[in-house]
């Protein structure tokens, strides 16, 4: 290889990986540094430009798998730089969707929810979009108020991730809602589900006494723990099973479950009389409605737990002849 290909290969090299690391290219400082003219810098572009498409670019019976990156000159910023295609990125209003919905969850402390807020932006949103999608997020992130317990939990998530996937037991240390005690449990991990402010961990107890430990020692149903609270944990190497048929899909046991409150498997039914029956419909996702006459509702509804007791109380006298069939 020749001595000009070489500078050619390592000239395309250099604007790449600078390319790859985010930074916005200008072919006049390109052309200075590399002691060549501005012609021969949009040569490079080019070939680099090629050289994305050829390597992107798949049959079209193939299904495309990978985000596509395209270098596009920034009118903004005066410069080369990738980015990536429409299609594959999220768009600024989904973007300010999920960032308000993350802030209305509060599930992190003020720190980790700024450091998350700043990343998605970052990742997601046009440099000459950034700005104002901080405008419309700034008074909201000001007066976030992080929960009480203040705990950072987010290393805990991937660990226990692997053990459900891997079919492992864990043991942890668990602190209690109610005083300071802590108890120690060895768990069959099933599924991490978030409720209302907090992420929990469901799972099967190994080696405990249900008599002693459970209101209802009958009880075939997974437990349900605040991750926050799990104060140690330790994934171990055993493994458990547990038959294809009777396996744990946590998409149906979300839906009929109320405020991460465990308990039996029962059936309710209740009249209501307010104003809007979808929001019992939303909120209870197996509730049918069994018959309506004069805007009063007979809902039946499965669910998990004792829960549902708190959220019939919560409604007043716009439920009725509350009764678990």
């Amino acid at each position: 290889m020749g001595e000009e290909q070489m500078d050619k290969a390592n000239r395309i090299l250099y604007i790449y990986s600078r390319l790859l690391q985010g930074q916005i290219l200008k072919k006049s400082e390109l052309a200075e540094r590399m002691g060549v003219n501005e012609k021969t810098i949009q040569r490079d572009l080019d070939d680099i430009r090629n050289f994305m498409h050829c390597s992107y670019i798949k049959p079209k019976n193939e299904k495309q798998n990978k985000a596509t990156e395209l270098l596009v000159y920034d009118y903004h910023e005066k410069g080369y730089c990738f980015k990536k295609e429409a299609q594959s990125r999220l768009s600024n209003n989904e973007v300010l969707a999920i960032s308000k919905i993350l802030l209305e969850s509060r599930a992190f402390t003020k720190d980790e929810m700024a450091n998350i807020l700043d990343k998605l932006i970052e990742n997601c949103i046009p440099r000459e979009d950034r700005a104002s999608i901080n405008d419309m997020l700034r008074n909201e992130r000001f007066h976030y108020v992080e929960l009480r317990h203040h705990k950072v939990f987010l290393d805990k998530l991937t660990p226990l991730s692997k053990a459900i996937r891997e079919s492992r037991v864990i043991r942890i240390k668990y602190g209690k809602v109610k005083g300071n005690a802590t108890v120690e449990r060895k768990l069959e991990p099933l599924a991490i589900l978030f409720s209302e402010y907090y992420f929990y961990l469901v799972g099967f107890i190994e080696d405990i006494n249900k008599e002693e430990a459970f209101e209802n020692p009958d009880d075939i149903f997974p437990t349900i723990y605040r991750i926050d609270r799990i104060r140690e944990l330790e994934v171990l190497d055993e493994h458990f099973r547990i038959p294809y048929a009777n396996r744990f899909e946590e998409g149906e046991f979300r839906k009929r479950i109320q405020f991460m409150f465990g308990g039996r498997l029962q059936k309710v039914r209740f009249q209501y009389t307010g104003m809007s029956v979808e929001l019992v419909l939303d909120r209870l996702p197996t509730a049918r409605i069994v018959s309506e006459e004069d805007g009063v509702y007979l809902i039946e509804a499965e669910v998990f737990g004792k829960g549902i007791d708190m959220w019939v109380r919560s409604q007043g006298d716009n439920i009725q002849e509350y009764t678990v069939v």
